[in-house]
């Protein structure tokens, strides 16, 4: 396979990933705004912080109101994280790649850049947001179900899971981290009902909350992050994820699953095997939030090396290639 097209495949599935997600976001702090107490105030900048945006919306924006950073998540051309700004390059990318992908991928994926472009110019959002930002999700998950049931799973398909899982991956600590940037009013808050209705609309934020009910009886901040990291059936999981983005790598560079044949092999098998042998009691004795941040350092290493391993074979130019633009 070109290493042009195996680029715009992996990118596709990376930008509808991350629409989803930023989708996650927005509609969690949605969430914990209905359910908060009035005096509780609400608290938009962490979003913008958790993207690693905060400069380009402090530049564009200034004060991070409601509407200022609904509108830079969504629709603001000018932030390659937006939703709009991810919808529309995964198009893109999905155009380049027509003769490899299905019909009914090319079909779903213009679907959902129609979708939010239209969402753009008839205001809906301000109306109904929750409305829009579960059609986003939901729009995604159709793409994933018309991959996974029309495109033979070989190489190509291989390329679009590893640009997905690994997207989900850093997404899925990124809204665990929104926990830790939405402070409470003080810390005799910590256990009590507003804390616990946080850490459900966390859950719910990662389409979580049903399954670690059967996991958990009860909400637990340290129970919470141990099946949101470390557990191993959980789709979402950070583990879950990375675990069969290690599968896919090694059936694309045909080197076995116990062994790396070059960086990035290298880079994802070390990451996993560390959480392989890591137990939540260890991660919180670290801080939570320092393990999050140097996850997602490592992440964005690991897809440094798929792009050095898969995607600079040869002399690019024109930005034929694509860089992860979010921190």
């Amino acid at each position: 396979m070109l290493s042009r097209v195996a680029n715009s495949i992996y990118w596709m599935s990376r930008y509808l990933e991350r629409a989803e997600n930023v989708a996650r976001f927005i509609d969690v702090n949605l969430n914990l705004i209905l359910d908060m107490p009035k005096d509780f105030g609400e608290q938009w900048a962490p979003l913008v912080n958790i993207t690693g945006d905060y400069e380009l919306f402090s530049e564009r924006y200034g004060a991070p109101t409601r509407e200022n950073v609904m509108h830079f998540l969504t629709f603001d051309r000018d932030n390659p994280n937006s939703i709009w700004s991810s919808v529309r390059y995964a198009r893109e990318n999905a155009r380049s790649v027509r003769e490899i992908i299905s019909s009914e991928m090319w079909e779903q994926a213009n679907r959902f850049y129609l979708m939010v472009k239209d969402a753009e110019t008839n205001k809906s959002v301000a109306e109904n947001p929750h409305n829009f930002y579960t059609s986003v999700k939901t729009e995604s998950h159709l793409f994933d179900g018309i991959t996974e049931a029309t495109m033979s799973h070989g190489e190509a398909w291989n390329f679009l899971q590893m640009g997905e899982l690994l997207e989900r991956a850093d997404k899925t600590s990124r809204i665990l981290d929104v926990k830790y940037f939405i402070l409470l009013p003080d810390v005799q808050t910590v256990g009590n009902a507003i804390d616990n209705i946080q850490w459900a609309a966390l859950l719910k934020s990662a389409s979580a909350l049903e399954m670690y009910r059967k996991h958990s009886k009860q909400i637990d901040p340290i129970k919470v992050a141990d099946f949101l990291i470390l557990n191993r059936d959980f789709p979402r999981s950070v583990h879950s994820c990375l675990s069969r983005a290690v599968q896919s790598l090694h059936a694309v560079s045909g080197s076995p699953l116990n062994a790396f044949s070059n960086k990035a092999e290298q880079r994802l098998g070390r990451l996993l095997a560390e959480l392989n042998y890591t137990q939540i009691d260890e991660i919180m004795a670290g801080g939570l939030h320092e393990f999050l941040d140097n996850l997602q350092t490592r992440l964005n290493q690991v897809d440094d090396a798929v792009f050095e391993t898969f995607f600079a074979l040869r002399p690019v130019t024109g930005g034929s290639t694509q860089q992860q633009t979010q921190n």
